[in-house]
């Protein structure tokens, strides 16, 4: 594998006058050519032949060539061949359970289809075993059994990224069917998913990096500037991890790393290489104070375009993604195999992270603040990663002119996407990429965010909404801060503010169905009660769960709710009728909003009645993919007239 020279602790020339986020947007944009360079490139791969093949999970690794253009359409040429080590060996994505993992199968062999990916690497969706949930952590250990049968011995010369995908966004529901990692992003032709960012980001990291496993999240976007000559190396044993500067509020909801101290650096470069004595996981900020953990920025730190204008005097360096090499991620395989069967969630930043570093205490694994469902397994487990990771080193790169931005729920995504200037510039987003329609209203805070949609001329959205892979027709008119998702949408209506809607299509006895789920911007999708007499205590656009019931004529019983009893909620409820067309489902579910705007009844006694929950088992990918091909078809050969005509 290539490595370039060592030129850690050596910040490059700064450009004169250049501030932090210029230089940020600056950076952000070479990485987003340098992959554009790539999508489509075949890539020459250390041990990938020709086909495809199989491992035990039903996991996929594509290597194929590339398919013929569709009647009418020419080829863009294909980019330069990737040589070996200067681009991932494989790439990971996890689902959570079969329906999932095809689902994700299905998009990217539609990526590499289209050339949207580097082809020639080896592609992988693995899927968790069933069961109890395992976390990030649990699948983490299953990705590395699942590598090591599909790859034998050669696996210990990979260099791997993993990114964890699976669940079902219950705070994003757009993504809830496809997946976070597919979701769409403002910019790029053809348009970038996250998984495109992801890999667009990371860029630079395989060719600095021994073999071992990179890890991340599918809803997080890291955006940093390094000086011309710095480079960021993962040849370290043990873990390595990124670490941003942060506000002590960000560090009460992400981990937090307590530097051991400098000895030689004596000014703040872009780029620096630290040790950790401990790891914070979603501290209080008396708890960082109290560790170590709070630094403080220098003004002149900020005049030389290193840091966060916008932080205060006191900050903390918080987690993002982080590095395994591969003689540790032999240690946690076999960990695994000798487990057998995880019974319990695992974390892989708080049960793993908390083991490391010379400062580390034993005492975070009775705290359960932060876990989602206790089990009586989990404080016995975590004491055994503990005892296998204690002693391990915690290597952190600062990048000090660095933003990370979560893009994991309604509000996260309506605000970078449709009101956040900074990474509009910073990254070039758009308000209107690869979609038909009418110039939309904007005020000097956000605009409207159009992605891969036509809308009719005549109809409207309101600044700081989004719609994505809709059509909408001429009498459509979309309120200020909602998301308008997979829809078609011909009839008259007005969508109020703080909208949420999206159709999915369902395969249910060997027949083609559909239904609209809508909520409201604020419904909290993932709160639960444990008793019917509590069913009142949740919110359906601001009105109680069973206010609304009465309006529907649906009766508070255990046959109301799909799932686990013991965990009743918005996800769970079936209030969503299946109807055997698209614009049925549509109007039907808008009828159950105007229901409860104004307060007047609606039956629903009716219709056969689905939860969210069910809806996505019986999902039908191909169809609702088939839709997104359909507008893209049409938005090609209109954009194609429009070029021939001017």
């Amino acid at each position: 594998r290539k490595r370039a020279r060592d030129t850690r602790g050596r910040g490059g020339a700064m450009p004169v006058g250049a501030g932090p986020e210029s230089l940020l947007s600056r950076a952000t944009q070479k990485r987003l050519e340098k992959f554009a360079q790539l999508r489509g490139a075949i890539g020459l791969r250390r041990g990938t032949g020709e086909g495809a093949r199989r491992c035990v999970d039903g996991c996929q690794s594509h290597s194929f060539a590339s398919p013929p253009p569709p009647p009418g359409f020419t080829r863009p040429a294909l980019g330069k061949i990737v040589p070996a080590g200067e681009f991932w060996d494989v790439v990971v994505i996890t689902a959570v359970d079969k329906k999932q993992e095809i689902a994700y199968q299905q998009q990217l062999s539609e990526k590499l289809k289209r050339k949207q990916l580097p082809l020639g690497v080896h592609y992988h969706v693995f899927v968790d075993p069933p069961g109890p949930k395992i976390g990030n952590g649990g699948s983490t250990l299953h990705v590395l059994q699942c590598l090591e049968e599909h790859y034998g011995d050669k696996w210990d010369s990979l260099t791997v990224i993993l990114i964890h995908s699976g669940g079902y966004s219950q705070r994003l529901p757009n993504a809830s069917a496809l997946g976070k990692i597919f979701t769409a992003l403002p910019f790029g032709d053809p348009i970038y998913q996250m998984l495109d960012l992801k890999l667009a980001m990371y860029i630079d990291f395989p060719i600095q990096m021994n073999p071992g496993m990179l890890i991340t999240c599918a809803d997080d976007i890291e955006l940093y500037n390094i000086g011309e000559t710095d480079l960021i190396r993962f040849d370290q044993p043990g873990f390595t991890a990124l670490a941003h500067p942060s506000s002590l509020t960000i560090g009460m909801t992400h981990g937090v790393f307590v530097l051991e101290p400098s000895s030689h650096l004596t000014e703040k470069r872009q780029l620096e290489y630290r040790s950790c004595n401990r790891f914070l996981h979603k501290p209080s900020i008396e708890s960082m104070h109290q560790s170590g953990a709070v630094c403080l920025i220098s003004q002149s730190s900020l005049s030389e375009g290193v840091g966060d204008s916008t932080l205060n005097s006191e900050y903390v360096y918080t987690d993002s993604l982080f590095y395994i090499d591969h003689a540790t991620a032999k240690l946690l395989l076999t960990f695994y195999k000798q487990m057998g069967k995880l019974c319990c969630e695992i974390d892989a930043y708080g049960d793993f992270l908390q083991a490391l570093g010379p400062g580390a205490t034993q005492d975070y694994v009775k705290n359960i603040e932060n876990v989602s469902k206790e089990e009586s397994c989990l404080v016995e487990i975590r004491e055994k990663i503990f005892r296998l990771l204690k002693g391990l080193p915690l290597n952190v790169i600062l990048l000090n002119n660095s933003k990370f931005y979560h893009i994991g729920t309604t509000h996260e995504y309506l605000f970078h996407f449709t009101s956040d200037r900074k990474l509009k510039s910073e990254m070039g987003l758009l308000p209107n990429i690869f979609s038909i329609c009418p110039k939309s209203a904007k005020d000097l805070e956000k605009s409207a965010c159009i992605i891969h949609s036509i809308l009719s001329p005549m109809s409207s959205v309101e600044p700081g909404s989004l719609v994505e892979y809709s059509r909408l027709g001429s009498e459509v008119s979309v309120g200020t801060n909602s998301i308008i998702s997979g829809c078609c949408i011909d009839t008259k209506v007005h969508l109020p503010p703080n909208t949420f809607i999206t159709t999915l299509s369902m395969r249910i006895d060997g027949g083609l169905m559909y239904a609209s789920i809508v909520f409201g911007i604020d419904d909290n999708l993932k709160k639960n009660v444990t008793k019917l007499s509590d069913v009142h205590l949740l919110h359906y656009f601001g009105v109680s769960l069973g206010e609304c019931l009465e309006l529907w004529g649906l009766r508070v019983s255990d046959q109301l709710f799909s799932g686990h009893k013991s965990a009743l909620g918005l996800w769970t409820v079936r209030i969503f009728p299946v109807c055997s067309t698209v614009n049925d489902s549509v109007e039907v579910s808008l009828r159950i909003l105007d229901s409860v705007k104004n307060m007047s009844p609606f039956q629903l006694g009716g219709f056969k009645l689905l939860s969210v929950e069910e809806i996505l088992c019986y999902k039908d990918i191909e169809d609702m993919l088939k839709f997104r091909q359909q507008l893209y078809e049409e938005i090609t050969l209109q954009k194609l007239k429009e070029k021939s005509d001017s």
